[in-house]
């Protein structure tokens, strides 16, 4: 496996349904529990290092999608882009405002009805598989921020 490939599946975990039923459906939930455990483990972090990492995950989603994102895929199996996503939605949240940010950031990914998503994912090459994710992030980190809130 190259180095981009290990990257863009974050480290196997978009390999994973491929493998256990022979479908990548569903791999950008399981690459976004994997962003959630990691944000959940680190919850006492400061979040400018959240912000740090969303930004670090960014570019690798940038760089390790671009040799498989060939005439406007976007395959399954890359869940880099939704680590990214799950970074962006878990800036300064924990607990259940965390959680929630997880749900909206699915949903918003998922569905792409959420002004911007389906926009974002209409791009091609690595800049669309990436951009609306983040942008799907960021409406879950609006709403993680608004249940804190309350």
């Amino acid at each position: 496996m190259t180095l981009q490939k290990l990257v863009a599946s974050w480290f196997g975990s978009g390999l994973l349904l491929g493998k256990l039923r022979g479908s990548h459906g569903g791999s950008g939930t399981v690459g976004s529990l994997a962003a959630l455990g990691i944000l959940w483990l680190l919850q006492p972090i400061a979040w400018p290092w959240v912000l740090v990492m969303a930004c670090g995950a960014a570019a690798l989603s940038l760089w390790s999608a671009r040799p498989f994102s060939t005439n406007g895929e976007d395959p399954g199996w890359i869940v880099i882009d939704e680590v990214a996503g799950m970074f962006v939605a878990g800036i300064g949240l924990a607990g259940a405002p965390l959680l929630v940010a997880f749900v909206v950031f699915r949903f918003a990914d998922i569905t792409k009805k959420f002004p911007g998503v389906g926009w974002a994912d209409r791009l091609h090459g690595p800049i669309g598989i990436t951009l609306d994710d983040l942008i799907a992030g960021l409406y879950g980190l609006a709403a993680g921020w608004l249940f804190s809130l309350i």
